[in-house]
């Protein structure tokens, strides 16, 4: 798939599988701004991370389409006004299939080349429609129908919360693969396990590139909360030193960056095909990873 080139603007939009076929990528996930005080918080930290040059960075998209317009508004102003390769992530639940095809359309139009297409959750507690699409798999096989996208989908390296198990998971994950670019990791904390999964994977006889999400523990209140979200366990050790520190949040943070900086480091001596930084749309912990692992500005260029 050739990068193309949009109207006004001065480079061709690369894909994202194409950036994986060149080297190593590192990228950041962001998502859309709620109100002013967000939105000056999230400008400050584009600004800081555009610096580092990432190689992509993606959009999420609210439960059960709760972001759309301002995924999309925000995708496409990346893609104008910075130097930065965004990726729109986009969900089945609570769509029609006539409804992601216009969603995909209008990106198509726009010029924006990658996605990464998810099953999504309905909103906590909400009654919500299902929607026409069901798994995953669809939405990307919608996505192939109506444009030249590169097309990501999502990987848990210790199985999907919902899924009966692991193995259940891996082979539904391989079906995904079968027909997408690449896989982008929800977060983890043991480099084992994102081991595991690509020696999984290619036992299925995949061998697209999985490229691993880091979030580095910030505080101790995020501990049961990032559980429960990825389905990722927090290491016995790890988790007691954070909680040893509760009192201290300067050497909490200190210990959750070190720990992610050693992940990362463990998954590109093991072959990683990237880094994806879930920024939470603040740079400080991103940026303290980055130089530790002492990667210039211009490392993903």
């Amino acid at each position: 798939m050739n990068p193309v080139t949009l109207p006004g603007h001065p480079h061709p939009t690369p894909t994202i599988a194409g950036l994986l076929a060149a080297g190593t990528t590192y990228s950041f996930e962001f998502f859309p701004p709620r109100d002013g005080a967000a939105e000056a918080q999230l400008a400050a930290t584009l600004a800081e991370l555009e610096r580092l040059r990432p190689s992509f960075v993606s959009i999420t998209y609210g439960a059960g389409g709760s972001t759309r317009d301002r995924t999309h508004d925000l995708v496409v102003d990346l893609l104008r006004r910075t130097t930065m390769t965004p990726m729109a992530h986009l969900t089945c639940v609570g769509h029609s299939r006539a409804e992601l095809g216009e969603i995909l359309e209008r990106y198509a139009g726009e010029g924006v080349r990658n996605v990464l297409a998810l099953r999504g959750d309905a909103p906590a507690g909400a009654a919500f429609p299902a929607g026409d699409l069901r798994h995953a798999l669809e939405l990307v096989e919608l996505a192939r129908e109506v444009g030249p996208f590169s097309i990501g989908v999502a990987a848990h390296p210790e199985g999907h919360p919902q899924a009966p198990d692991r193995d259940t998971d891996r082979r539904h994950l391989a079906a995904k693969l079968a027909r997408a670019d690449f896989a982008v990791t929800q977060f983890f904390f043991r480099g084992e396990d994102y081991v595991a999964l690509v020696d999984d994977l290619a036992a299925l006889g995949v061998d697209k590139p999985v490229i691993p999400g880091i979030m580095p523990v910030t505080n101790v209140a995020q501990i049961e909360r990032f559980a429960a979200l990825s389905g990722a366990a927090v290491p016995l050790a790890l988790r007691t030193r954070l909680e040893a520190a509760a009192g201290d949040p300067a050497e909490v943070r200190r210990i959750g960056v070190a720990a992610a900086t050693e992940l990362c480091a463990d998954l590109l001596a093991a072959g990683a095909p990237g880094l994806h930084f879930y920024t939470l749309n603040r740079s400080t912990a991103t940026r303290e990873i980055w130089a530790a692992l002492g990667l210039p500005e211009a490392a993903a260029a």
